[in-house]
């Protein structure tokens, strides 16, 4: 059934546990998620982000993921990740998607406040929910690296009053996390987790969630991590799986299809398993 992120991580922040947002960028990706939370009985958050556009456009990934999600036997949000645009935010929301990432993370406070204030308001009446960003998580390498990533850890006093003012569901936290593969184990600021967790009373989420020791996404949503994101391991499993299915002598795109989607449904439920979601849908 297809819903919007409020009632599902709010549920799972009482219950000390935390939702999957997986990045759905064609069909086969769809399948393994939606399909492997079916088998699981997990809720589930599907989606795409501003930056994975050129492989799919909105418009073309809202066709597959929108009905997929209303005809699913378990609860699937369908959100908009890293949102830049005012423009692409409202694209998404007027396609059918039930929650929009409004990311003005890089802009002076009271800006980045006073934009993503007007998004919630505007998601409000269309019963949508909105997830902003205060700090900044980069990139673990290229153009979005960050020279001293601790430099825009988020300050759990300033998250008290952007939530406070803005009226997010949700608050995505910088701690020690980025974007991509890691290059070296992450070291999480999990006191700072717990701190924001407590002043603010809003599910967080935590971004560049594939690389992530098993011992930080437990400890993270004990803390009060809701929502984790992960695209990069599902996108390497991908790949792996049709080179698997070469290498079985599969002789057409039709037949690695059912590689490639087993190899990422293992990755789902993994994840799934991890974040401690099953049965809880």
């Amino acid at each position: 059934m297809l819903v919007n992120m409020k009632q599902m991580l709010e549920k799972a922040r009482s219950g000390g546990y935390a939702v999957g947002f997986f990045n759905a960028v064609n069909v086969e990706m769809a399948r393994a998620i939606i399909e492997t939370a079916e088998e699981l009985r997990a809720p589930v958050i599907v989606g795409t982000a501003e930056v994975l556009l050129p492989a799919m456009p909105l418009e073309r990934v809202a066709e597959y993921l929108v009905p997929m999600a209303e005809k699913a036997g378990v609860p699937v949000a369908v959100h908009y990740d890293h949102g830049l645009t005012f423009d692409k935010c409202m694209e998404a929301l007027r396609l059918g998607f039930t929650s929009v990432m409004y990311d003005c993370s890089t802009a002076a406070y009271e800006e980045n406040l006073a934009a993503v204030a007007e998004m919630v308001k505007i998601c409000r009446a269309m019963g949508a929910t909105v997830e902003g960003e205060l700090g900044h998580v980069g990139d673990n390498e290229g153009a979005g690296r960050l020279a001293n990533p601790s430099d825009y850890f988020t300050d759990p006093a300033l998250a008290e009053d952007f939530v406070r003012r803005t009226g997010v569901d949700a608050l995505a936290v910088a701690v020690g996390n980025a974007h991509g593969d890691y290059k070296f184990p992450p070291k999480l600021d999990f006191d700072r987790i717990t701190a924001i967790s407590e002043i603010t009373g809003v599910p967080l989420v935590l971004h560049g969630g594939s690389g992530l020791s098993d011992d930080d996404f437990r400890e993270a949503a004990r803390r009060g991590v809701c929502k984790v994101n992960i695209f990069t391991d599902l996108d390497k499993a991908g790949k792996a799986g049709i080179e698997a299915g070469l290498r079985a002598g599969a002789g057409s795109a039709m037949a690695l299809i059912p590689y490639a989607i087993e190899a990422m449904k293992a990755v789902v439920r993994e994840k799934i398993e991890l974040f401690g979601s099953r049965g809880m849908a």
